[in-house]
């Protein structure tokens, strides 16, 4: 059979591309390298502070935002530092004086592990963030507050929640220095 000069070219034609389409995985793996350093470096900017759905924190307009420190959770029945229970809410509130022996003691084996290097000498730059339901007694607060500053932390920062017009937006803190 005899193909017309139209029919050769649409056959030359369909076998020129033909050929499957390939991908090329180096610069498809230069991107994700450069998005993961991405995240990397600006996934440190931001602290998170643990969730407890059981503690509804104050409102503020503080501006600052959260740091890296050690966290003190005061719930409804439990003190608990860096996730570990320490002492009963009742008990704290029973005792006589400011000190409570067993977050003093907790707070001092916090101190090589968790602070930064340069926060282990100076007792001005250690910093603890206290987590409190908005609700808990003042005495209960003063006496945390108190065993913390006897324990070498010269920062005390209060979690809350950051006011924004209507809504609340952010978590940021107040600062209590020595």
């Amino acid at each position: 059979m005899v193909k017309s000069r139209r029919a050769k070219r649409m056959g030359q034609h369909h076998k020129r591309n033909k050929a499957t389409a390939t991908l090329n995985l180096v610069s498809l793996m230069d991107i994700f390298t450069i998005l993961v350093f991405f995240l990397l470096v600006n996934s440190s900017d931001v602290e998170v502070l643990p969730n407890d759905k059981d503690i509804q924190l104050p409102e503020s307009i503080a501006e600052e935002k959260a740091k890296e420190t050690v966290v003190i959770i005061i719930g409804d029945e439990d003190i608990i530092v860096q996730g570990t229970p320490v002492a009963k809410v009742r008990d704290v509130l029973a005792l006589r004086g400011n000190d409570i022996p067993e977050l003093r003691q907790a707070l001092l084996s916090q101190n090589d592990r968790v602070l930064r290097r340069e926060a282990q000498d100076d007792i001005a730059g250690r910093e603890v963030t206290i987590m409190g339901d908005r609700d808990i007694p003042y005495r209960l607060l003063k006496k945390v507050m108190a065993t913390c500053t006897e324990s070498e932390y010269g920062q005390i920062s209060l979690a809350v929640l950051q006011k924004s017009s209507d809504k609340l937006e952010q978590v940021g803190e107040l600062r209590a220095s020595r």
